[in-house]
């Protein structure tokens, strides 16, 4: 037998007699719970760790290695994974002392059905809660820390926290890209406020708000005297830095000129200030953000391709909202909240047809569009919101099939009740009139988490 995973398996049986193996597999599964069975205790344990949902049984007599060291190593591996001993033998010492090592129960053959049936039950529930527990206590510590979090649930959102996650805490500097209103700048502060760097400067600069003049002094300081109207001297942007995060946004608008001494400053990590000949030495990362593609820029000779290669040691791309729909009326929600604190204001939830609409636009905006929408939601209600927004009724997304239709509907309906009652499932159940399993099915389905329709209000992108 050769078992691959053990994501969709609740109960995993071991025993050196095939035939026990079958019978318990039957039992569960009758009773509508996933069961697989193996004779090899080595298998077992090559296929076990700290996330799996399940419960093993395993026989105590077996040859190589007895239940009892099969236990020990599931406890190394879980200290907290409930294993049930099955034993031919009544043995009250062996029992207790199995208990007292981790087992979660001990039982004798012949077994009765519903009394095994009984204790895997509240083996897989106390496994859930603690899965769970253990979950919930990681989200807590990470709220617990400062700063933006990344709201989302679509795929690329996704890889965008998991590459964040993977470049936190490195000192390499990172490439930005993304469209215009996407987070760049959330995403630059998510990269400082959750690193060792949050108790030092987070120091933002447009390169292409700045006139060109004035761009150099502004980045690297200035003596007094240096030039016309400077009358003391000034601090510039990557000395006022130092420590902490420098985000050059708009990087494409830095001039050529420029590029060549930024490029030296970046890999020297000294600065000069204008007027003086004295390095400044520097301990700051930076970030730079671009809403185009720098790669074009430099084979049109716009942008240096040293000062590319400099930058984009890590890149962190930003998928426009447009290729993340799912996460819309999660962001729209948020949004809307923080509207009603600031403005104090009622909030009216958004029904599945305005659900629908926003799903359905393109947001050439992206983000930003989607809150300046949330804020006259509040402001204005409903229809002049959504009217002066997205013009009017806008239709479903073309080439949707009837059962498309259907469950995009469905999601839309599941997720509002869930926004609606704050994430509480038995509510949501009420408003529906669902049962607790098909709405959990459905749940399933679309990936739904109870806990990302809960009240936050920080700033999210």
């Amino acid at each position: 037998m050769s078992l691959e995973t053990l994501t969709n398996i609740q109960v995993l049986i071991v025993d050196d007699e095939p035939h026990i193996g079958t019978v318990l597999m039957q039992l569960f599964e009758l009773n509508g719970l996933n069961a697989e069975a193996t004779t090899d205790p080595h298998l077992a344990i090559s296929l076990i760790d700290r996330d799996w949902p399940g419960v093993v049984i395993t026989d105590v007599n077996m040859p190589g290695m007895d239940g009892i060291s099969l236990l020990a190593q599931c406890i190394r591996i879980d200290a907290d994974l409930p294993v049930v001993l099955l034993t031919g033998f009544g043995d009250i010492a062996m029992a207790v002392s199995a208990l007292k090592q981790g087992a979660y129960d001990f039982l004798e053959k012949p077994f009765n059905n519903e009394h095994m049936l009984d204790v895997v039950k509240r083996a897989l529930e106390k496994r859930s809660l603690t899965l769970e527990n253990r979950k919930l206590k990681k989200q807590l510590e990470s709220h617990a820390i400062p700063g933006p979090r990344i709201l989302g649930n679509s795929p690329g959102i996704v890889r965008l926290r998991n590459l964040i996650d993977m470049v936190v805490n490195t000192p390499a500097d990172v490439l930005i890209e993304g469209e215009t209103g996407t987070g760049k700048e959330l995403v630059a502060r998510c990269l400082h406020d959750h690193s060792p760097r949050h108790q030092a400067n987070f120091v933002a600069i447009n390169c292409g708000a700045i006139p060109e003049n004035l761009i150099e002094s502004e980045l690297f300081g200035a003596e007094a005297g240096a030039f016309t109207g400077i009358d003391k001297a000034r601090v510039g942007k990557f000395e006022f830095a130092n420590g902490g995060t420098l985000f050059l946004d708009e990087i494409e608008s830095t001039p050529l000129s420029l590029q060549v001494k930024l490029l030296r400053v970046l890999e020297d990590r000294k600065v000069e200030r204008l007027g003086s000949n004295k390095s400044i030495p520097l301990d700051i990362r930076v970030v730079a953000a671009t809403k185009v593609d720098l790669k074009q820029l430099c084979d049109k000779g716009e942008f240096r391709q040293d000062l590319l290669y400099r930058l984009n040691l890590v890149t962190i791309p930003i998928p426009p909202l447009k290729e993340r729909r799912e996460d819309i009326p999660l962001l729209f929600l948020h949004f809307a909240r923080i509207a009603s604190a600031r403005y104090h204001k009622e909030l009216i939830f958004p029904s599945a047809e305005h659900h629908a609409r926003m799903t359905a636009h393109d947001w050439p905006g992206n983000v930003r569009e989607l809150r300046n929408l949330a804020e006259r939601y509040v402001l204005l209600g409903a229809e002049s919101a959504f009217a002066a927004s997205l013009g009017g009724h806008a239709q479903l997304q073309s080439g949707m099939s009837l059962s498309q239709r259907v469950e995009f509907f469905e999601r839309m309906l599941i997720e509002e009740a869930l926004s609606h009652n704050r994430g509480s499932i038995k509510q949501t159940m009420e408003q529906l009139e669902l049962p607790r399993k098909t709405l959990y099915d459905k749940m399933r389905k679309y990936d739904l988490d109870r806990k990302h329709y809960l009240n936050d209000t920080q700033e999210e992108a």
